[in-house]
């Protein structure tokens, strides 16, 4: 009897543990953007932040994709009407070399800064992980910190 409440038990906590889970196993796919200069935007994106472009899968030459290294994209979509942009609707990525981003930023003469908007400098969130901003060409804010997932 005991081991068959064990069984109800545990088969129990394993419905309940799996109904809070990502219950349809949602992987981030891709962020799209809208550009205004796709030309300036896929140098900032490529060259900057050294992102690969890889083919757009077939569509109009007015959309380049850029891939990250756990193959999450990036879609830059050339468009007159842009988002206005704002510091709290940003990107976000991870690195385990954040201080050699900020050395490349600084030789490339990229300005970067903390949330609070002080220059070239980190802050750290209450968790402990180092982060700063930057923008792209069209204003898009970019986290960039020494997180991991």
């Amino acid at each position: 009897m005991r081991t068959r409440y064990i069984l109800i038990f545990t088969l129990l906590f394993m419905a309940i543990s799996n109904a809070q889970s990502n219950q349809f196993q949602l992987n981030k796919d891709h962020d799209a953007i809208q550009v205004k200069d796709l030309k300036a935007s896929a140098k900032f994106y490529g060259d900057v932040l050294g992102l690969k472009e890889i083919p757009n899968g077939g569509l109009p030459a007015h959309i380049r994709w850029f891939q990250l290294g756990n193959a999450v994209q990036i879609h830059l979509i050339e468009s007159d009407s842009i988002p206005e942009n704002q510091k709290g609707v940003h990107m976000a990525l991870n690195t385990n070399n954040l201080q050699e981003v900020m050395k490349f930023l600084k030789e490339k003469d990229i300005h970067f800064e903390n949330w609070t908007g002080e220059v070239e400098t980190t802050n750290t969130r209450p968790d402990g992980i180092k982060q700063i901003y930057l923008q792209d060409p069209d204003g898009y804010w970019i986290e960039i910190n020494d997180g991991s997932l």
